[in-house]
């Protein structure tokens, strides 16, 4: 049997941390088992689905390197994969059931099931819906909602009876029918709750494996019990364990950025995300916390998932980053820096620039975790509006001694012929024997003057990079602006 895998997210918002590590977990067993990912999208909530949600969830897979063999954008046997192009599927399949009577029309009102489960939780019984419209004979109720009576259609769960299935995560899980209501699985406007547009999905693109969180394992048998209604194999189900907070608390925006566009923002790598999200909730082996997709995919599997709650820890995917940012090479460092530059500066870099920026990047590439990190320490080779923080000049350039140090950095500069680091450092280092004081006092007012901070690549590259008369006139501009 080829195992069919799904992930399915709704559009209604940008794509989660935890739907993404859903699909990559889905990904990584589709992968192992030399089976098949699909990719749907459940947009049935038109009111709150966006194009432009759907397109997020897209580029983060793809930037996750999550590809997909059936589905949106890569098609398939079964149409768009969107869940808004199959609504007659959906109608077909819940008159089947109510002609098959597994399913009934309730025409019970909200304000009546408000006032019932009331009455019941004073009186200690299950809140659910008390089943009254299912005695209403088929032939009175197909006649009611002929006649336009507003009407719901509830699955006719059996009683008594329990719905039983092995999750390959939590073991053996057992749901007494007495705790499952006859849930609704069309509205009364005629389109199709989660509940039924989901399952008749799984069922018609013949999933084998659901894997998906375990805030969901409550509906699992609602959908197995449309499933056997439907006369179709149950897939195998899989809940993964939930994502918590640092502070032990379900993930949520408390806990700052949630989205997978924002870690892409701030200067993630796909690879650094991949590897983080495939450790929450599964381990790759003693000890080994990097490692390439090719060993998760050959050690990947749903049943070494752990059930316990996983910890998404920012500090955590950073170090991680920062491990595989190191692991670039020089010029792909260059190359996945270069728009995070363009985008601080506002512009495109030239290709004089961007040979420039080539240069200095592998002195970058050691001191950052992350990619956004890397424009504050060069934007000062590609523009002359130097913008001086603020600390910086004031515990630095406002120190007695930084007028003289200017004049003296400025007259030893002026000399030099060769414009190179080597030469520059020598010709700076002698004017700390002269003037006798040490490289911190000496060099950090040339730094902040040229740079606009304290914190840039090496001194005496970053010189040479920016180039001879440049240098010179930004020493002069700060020098006459501190009265030297």
């Amino acid at each position: 049997m080829t195992t069919r895998l799904r992930i399915a997210p709704s559009p209604t918002g940008l794509l989660h941390i935890g739907n993404a590590r859903s699909a990559l977990f889905n990904w990584l067993y589709a992968r192992h088992t030399g089976g098949v990912f699909i990719v749907r999208i459940d947009d049935t909530d038109t009111a709150r689905s966006r194009p432009e949600y759907e397109q997020d969830a897209l580029d983060g897979f793809r930037w996750l390197g999550l590809d997909w063999d059936e589905g949106v954008g890569v098609g398939g046997p079964h149409g768009t994969y969107r869940q808004s192009d199959r609504l007659d599927r959906y109608r077909q399949v819940a008159e089947s059931l109510l002609a098959d009577r597994k399913a009934y029309w309730c025409f019970c009102t909200p304000e009546e099931l408000e006032e019932r489960r009331n009455q019941a939780r004073q009186e200690g019984r299950p809140s659910g819906y008390d089943g009254r419209c299912r005695t209403i004979p088929s032939e009175s109720a197909a006649e009611r909602k002929a006649a336009g009576e507003p009407a719901v259609l509830r699955l006719a769960v059996p009683r008594p009876g329990e719905t039983t299935f092995t999750d390959v995560v939590r073991g053996e899980m057992r749901f007494d029918h007495a705790n499952v209501d006859d849930f609704v699985i069309l509205r009364s406007d005629g389109s199709p709750t989660y509940h039924l547009a989901s399952t008749v999905d799984d069922v018609d693109y013949e999933i084998t494996h659901v894997a998906r969180g375990e805030d969901l394992l409550s509906s699992t048998p609602k959908h197995i019990l449309i499933t056997r209604a439907m006369g179709a194999p149950v897939p195998t189900y899989a809940h993964l364990p939930l994502l918590f907070g640092p502070d032990g608390r379900k993930l949520s925006k408390r806990h700052g950025d949630v989205s997978v566009r924002a870690y892409r923002d701030a200067g993630i790598l796909p690879e650094a995300m991949f590897n983080y999200l495939a450790l929450l909730g599964w381990s790759y082996g003693e000890d080994v916390t990097v490692f390439t997709r090719e060993e998760a995919i050959a050690r990947f599997d749903l049943s070494d998932v752990s059930k316990n709650p996983a910890v998404f820890d920012p500090a955590k995917l950073e170090w991680m980053n920062g491990v595989y940012i190191r692991d670039l090479s020089a010029d792909d460092f260059a190359d996945r820096s270069v728009p995070f530059v363009e985008r601080a500066i506002g512009r495109t870099l030239t290709d004089d620039e961007k040979r420039v920026f080539a240069d200095v990047a592998p002195l970058i590439q050691e001191r950052v975790k992350n990619l956004v990190e890397v424009a504050p320490m060069v934007t000062f080779l590609f523009t002359d509006e130097i913008e001086y923080d603020e600390k910086s000049w004031r515990k630095v350039l406002g120190h007695e001694t930084a007028p003289g140090v200017l004049a003296a950095a400025i007259e030893r500069l002026e000399q030099v012929d060769s414009w190179d680091h080597d030469t520059i450092e020598a010709a700076l280092r002698g004017m700390l024997d002269d003037l006798e004081i040490g490289a911190r006092r000496g060099l950090q007012p040339i730094r902040v003057a040229v740079t606009g901070s304290s914190v840039s690549p090496p001194l005496f590259e970053s010189l040479e990079a920016l180039g001879k008369e440049r240098t010179l006139r930004r020493l002069r501009d700060v020098a006459g602006r501190l009265g030297s």
